[in-house]
């Protein structure tokens, strides 16, 4: 016979075990529409551009036809506008997380600015790109051209880069770094040789994301300028370009059912590419991953 202590013990564990089964099917049942949903993306997007996925198509320049149109100019113009961004968004963003990590004072004023950071991170994409407009196009009179349409997704990706990078430096045990100051390291050479090495895999990871949502967003460089259809690449910062999600936008809005089967081989192209930068960014940072 079990005592009252023994049978209380007894019916909660049997009631944790309950809730246990209960969670346990319905994180599997949030996972499964997840995936349903992402083979029934896949699939309707297989069905209808494998068809118009070509090398003519990926080398072709748009065109008043769908047997002609192709992806060229996006393509290239995607990949300008990649490196303009990473470039400018990885550095200011991996310099300001350093800065507030590393060297500001540990004050409300500092809270202010880590907590409105995050919060940027949540603005809707319209707005900075009418803060692009406003600033790159207008006050710095870039016009509506690549370098501006670039420096525009990099103030989209920042906050979300800096969010990153901070957690990343927040990581690095203080044993480590305490280990380095005792060596007789400064500051900036305990960051560069000990806490960035250790942080470059979570800043990556951040970078990725980052980059992953500017390189399929539209509406920004709607706002900034992006031609729907052009016939020439851009040959400088200040010369007139188009991206994938523009042109695959201006296709999907033809009232001609072929379009959709073209726009359907532009995301084709888009997930490839994307699938591409992830992967090189993965490699990188399982390289520095082996180092530590």
């Amino acid at each position: 016979m079990l005592g009252q202590n023994e049978q209380n013990i007894k019916k909660r564990m049997e009631g944790r075990v309950a809730i246990n089964k209960v969670l346990m099917v319905l994180f599997g049942l949030a996972t499964t529409v997840g995936l349903v949903f992402l083979v029934l993306l896949f699939y309707r997007v297989l069905t209808q551009g494998i068809g118009y996925l070509s090398l003519d198509y990926i080398l072709n320049f748009p065109a008043p036809y769908p047997e002609e149109a192709g992806i060229y100019a996006g393509l290239i113009g995607s990949i300008f506008l990649m490196v303009i961004v990473a470039i400018f968004a990885v550095i200011i963003g991996v310099a300001t997380a350093i800065y507030l990590e590393e060297y500001a004072p540990k004050n409300k004023f500092t809270d202010f600015i880590r907590v409105n950071i995050q919060n940027l991170a949540g603005v809707p994409s319209i707005v900075f790109g009418l803060l692009g407009l406003t600033f790159f196009v207008y006050m710095f009179n870039f016009g509506y051209t690549l370098i501006a349409g670039g420096l525009t997704m990099a103030l989209l990706i920042l906050p979300v880069i800096v969010v990153a990078a901070q957690e990343a430096v927040r990581s690095v045990p203080a044993e480590i770094k305490e280990a380095s100051y005792g060596m007789g390291a400064s500051k900036w050479q305990t960051i560069a040789r000990v806490i960035l090495p250790a942080a470059i895999p979570g800043i990556l990871t951040g970078a990725i994301i980052a980059l992953s949502r500017a390189i399929g967003e539209t509406a920004p460089l709607i706002i900034v300028g992006a031609a729907t259809a052009i016939y020439t690449l851009p040959d400088s910062l200040l010369a007139k370009y188009t991206v994938m999600p523009i042109q695959i936008y201006n296709w999907t809005g033809r009232p001609q059912e072929e379009w959709q089967f073209v726009a359907g081989a532009g995301i084709i192209v888009l997930l490839a590419v994307l699938l591409l930068m992830n992967s090189i960014a993965v490699l990188i940072r399982n390289k520095y991953q082996r180092r530590l």
